[in-house]
């Protein structure tokens, strides 16, 4: 009896032994190809700030900026009402998840249209000694890398723009994070979504047909609760995952404004972000395999 239980230990061992190796190479793997992708976000930060900010500030110093210092000016932005004429305290989370969302996107689907192209250099990718639906997770990681980096910098912009500050209140932190790393992880994974659904040479009119609608119907501009008067649309937009994350940010920065119920807030970022990494995981695979 002794003996075999000696023999069970070191089976045991042995089988321990060589999993924990496994799962090692695959962190390694994985470590490896995130720091490589973060080198490049590095070296080519500056147009990456530049690609973040130009649409906000634009938006930011016409609506914010110019017309309130016009005459009529809060005539001519009657949203603005909804915060006490403070049209910079609705934008500001809106704002933010439009940053996510088309950082999320970008970081995603515009490299992969060019990996499955004629080159191929997907297949690089895939050759590292990692499963190859690990491959596809960490662009969506590495892409919220990248959303998150968006956000912070389009916070100071939307704050300090403004002829008129917005008015914020972080009432909790964890709250915060934890909208802004599920909006993250959410665009990432619509982005792959988006990259493997659509052939290279269609790229660009995703963003026309697709980005463009769900940002306009993201409830960017207008808190969801002032949309009572158009019912139907109210009830349409829910599928859009950019109105979890404006109203996310809008219940965690702007708390005053009218938004969502905090926990259907987190509960539908979750299920988007199951759905739309399970559909863009297929997505890839079928096109690396296939």
């Amino acid at each position: 009896m002794t003996q075999l239980a000696e023999v069970e230990t070191r089976g045991t061992q042995t089988t321990s032994g060589a999993q924990s190796p496994k799962f090692m190479q695959y962190g390694r793997a994985f470590a490896g190809l995130l720091l490589r992708d973060l080198y490049v976000l590095r070296r080519e930060f500056f147009p990456f700030v530049i690609r973040v900010c130009m649409n906000p500030l634009l938006f930011l110093f016409v609506f914010t900026y110019v017309i309130p210092h016009m005459n009529a000016g809060a005539a001519m932005n009657p949203t603005g009402a909804m915060a006490g004429n403070a049209f910079s305290t609705v934008l500001l989370p809106g704002l933010m998840a439009v940053a996510i969302m088309f950082s999320g996107i970008a970081a995603v689907a515009l490299p992969l249209a060019q990996e499955f192209g004629i080159t191929r250099e997907i297949d690089d990718r895939v050759m590292c000694p990692l499963p190859v639906p690990f491959v596809a997770i960490e662009k969506i990681c590495f892409s919220a890398v990248q959303s998150v980096v968006a956000a912070c910098i389009v916070y100071p912009l939307a704050y300090y723009v403004p002829a008129t500050h917005p008015t914020t209140h972080v009432t909790s932190w964890p709250f915060l994070i934890l909208v802004v790393a599920l909006a993250s992880l959410t665009a990432g994974a619509l982005g792959l979504t988006i990259g493997t659904s659509v052939k290279p040479q269609q790229i660009g009119l995703i963003f026309g047909v697709v980005v463009i609608p769900i940002t306009f119907l993201g409830c960017v501009y207008y808190p969801w609760a002032q949309l009572t008067h158009i019912r139907w649309l109210q009830v349409g937009v829910l599928i859009n995952p950019i109105v979890y994350m404006s109203e996310g940010l809008r219940a965690a920065i702007t708390p005053a404004l009218p938004h969502m119920n905090p926990i259907l807030i987190l509960t539908m970022l979750l299920a988007s972000l199951c759905l739309l990494t399970w559909l863009g995981i297929r997505g890839f695979l079928r096109r690396v395999i296939g």
